[in-house]
């Protein structure tokens, strides 16, 4: 696995504005906790937790390429980082960059090498900061607020197709046979096509992007509780991963938290969150 980034108990971000106006700061916090699992000899996921960007990838693939693939994604993204805050079309220039390497990365390969990626990426619209959600695959971003959890991202998995067609429900996906075939990912000689959302950065947000290890073990239930613990972003990931892994841990299992502590004062914002299944931007 590759790591990019440590956890950081909070951190300022000037807002760009004209040449001689100060605009203020953002503050934020983060942490990322990883672990193999109890039952992966390796860890395929990798994760990138540096403005303006914040990431996970799950490998697929095998040991080695799996691990190589998540590796290239987060390595392209850190690469994009040029500016405090980026458009998402770097997010697709980096996406675009990787799926190349895993092309390298996959000769020889018969079933093919890819790799999962979601995360956030700080970007301006409108002179105010916003949060772009991005996502590919079935590894998620949550946002937590006024002490309610909502998944941001829509899963690229069959089971997520079967619910949205009503053939099943949304407790069968959880523990569906079919529950690790996803219908996108970075790789397997595709065009990497993510979807979009847009969250406004307010003082209280809390986000949440994580690896399938994670929810693979865990319930939205068991998630928001252990977000509403109060307790610090980096005493929250570490325990998510505990809880997972003390409910099996048959998978790695990465989870990234982000904490908005403070944004200056602005204008009235609209947002995308926290379902959608096309793109917004």
């Amino acid at each position: 696995m590759t790591e990019i980034g440590a956890s950081t108990p909070e951190f300022a971000i000037p807002l760009p504005g004209d040449e001689g106006t100060d605009r203020g700061e953002i503050r934020l916090a983060w942490a990322a906790v990883t672990d193999v699992g109890r039952r992966r000899a390796a860890n395929e996921d990798s994760f990138i937790a540096a403005p303006p960007i914040f990431a996970i990838a799950d490998g697929m693939g095998g040991h080695l390429a799996g691990d190589r693939a998540s590796a290239a994604v987060v390595s392209r993204l850190a690469e994009a980082r040029e500016s405090d805050f980026l458009p998402p079309e770097a997010i697709e220039r980096a996406l675009e960059k990787a799926t190349d390497d895993i092309e390298i990365i996959s000769d020889g390969s018969e079933l093919g090498v890819g790799t999962t990626v979601t995360g956030a990426v700080l970007t301006m619209l409108d002179g105010d900061p916003y949060f772009a959600i991005f996502n590919i695959g079935d590894s998620r971003v949550y946002r937590f607020e006024r002490n309610e959890l909502a998944q941001v991202t829509v899963d690229h998995s069959l089971v997520q197709q079967l619910v949205e067609q009503g053939v099943i429900t949304q407790a069968q996906a959880h523990n569906h046979p079919d529950g690790n075939v996803i219908t996108r990912a970075v790789g397997f000689q595709a065009q990497p096509t993510p979807d979009y959302w847009l969250l406004p950065l307010q003082a209280g947000l809390r986000l949440l992007v994580c690896s399938d290890g994670l929810t693979g073990e865990l319930d939205d239930d068991r998630i928001r509780l252990h977000m509403a613990a109060g307790l610090s972003a980096d005493e929250t990931a570490g325990a998510l991963v505990d809880a997972a892994l003390a409910s099996g841990g048959r998978d790695n299992v990465t989870v990234l938290v982000v904490d908005v502590i403070a944004v200056p004062l602005s204008a009235d914002f609209g947002q995308t969150a926290p379902r959608a299944t096309h793109r917004v931007l």
